[in-house]
């Protein structure tokens, strides 16, 4: 069939109509998230999955569990839902979420100006601070980012600690889909330090069985947030008085005490 025969317009005029009639049976204001979840009776929330104490499976149940995951049971528990977790590698965690294939992400989305240009945030959940992390026999104590000029840094693949030390010149930086595979290269020599959030750094005190232990803290205060599509008023107020009835009966803070030991939810003064 020639490019500009009777048959080919006809169908580029048809499928021009079609396409046309579609947008205009589109409603002027989409629904709100909130509105979506109550009708299907869930929330479906992205976390990482990999990323202990936040998010990860217990190796006896298989189940997902963290600190993130008692917060989206409160969450969704006061806003009449059940949650619906699904587990997405951290380097397209976002961009999942703005493709709309769940409706919140959360496991420790750090609140970022960027960030906030591309989606909305509930108020923060948890405060914490960027942590380095050293082999445990390290002779050298680097009290700074700048202190790590030429030397190798391990850091979870687009995360805002990849960023930090991105920052620095000088500073070699390796990324990482996922920590456990961060903190192996730093307990065999790979890397000379990893960055990571203070909270997870307890954490893995308490429990890892490498030869590693904590290093100085290197930032500012980092504040964490349940991520959603703009748009979306009605499931941000929501969220928000969830989480703000979370503080007031205790449970949020429960939550922080089980899993670090200290209550991470307010800002510190």
């Amino acid at each position: 069939m020639q490019k500009g025969s009777p048959n080919n317009f006809r169908r580029t005029f048809l499928a021009g109509a079609v396409t046309l009639c579609a947008a205009l049976a589109l409603p002027a204001h989409a629904a709100d998230l909130l509105d979506t979840a109550k009708a299907r009776g869930t929330l479906r929330i992205a976390l990482e999955g990999t990323y202990p104490p936040f998010n990860f499976k217990d190796p006896k149940t298989g189940q997902l569990t963290g600190y993130d995951v008692d917060v989206a049971k409160l969450v969704t528990a006061k806003l009449g839902l059940k949650p619906e977790f699904v587990s997405t590698e951290w380097t397209a965690i976002l961009s999942g979420l703005g493709a709309g294939k769940y409706d919140a992400i959360i496991s420790q989305v750090n609140v970022t100006p960027k960030r906030e240009q591309a989606f909305d945030f509930s108020t923060p959940y948890t405060y914490s601070t960027p942590q380095l992390i050293v082999r445990r026999n390290e002779r050298i104590e680097y009290t700074k980012l700048e202190d790590l000029k030429g030397k190798k840094v391990g850091v979870g693949q687009g995360s805002v600690f990849e960023q930090q030390a991105k920052a620095v010149p000088g500073i070699d930086v390796k990324s990482y889909p996922a920590a456990p595979e961060n903190l192996q290269d730093l307990a065999f020599g790979r890397v000379d330090a990893a960055l990571n959030d203070s909270l997870m750094v307890a954490y893995l005190l308490k429990s890892s069985q490498l030869p590693i232990r904590a290093g100085a803290r290197v930032g500012a205060v980092e504040r964490t947030a349940v991520a959603f599509q703009k748009g979306n008023p009605k499931v941000h107020a929501a969220v928000d008085k969830a989480l703000q009835e979370a503080r007031a009966d205790g449970s949020l803070k429960a939550a922080s005490m089980k899993w670090f030991g200290v209550d991470a939810t307010r800002a510190p003064r």
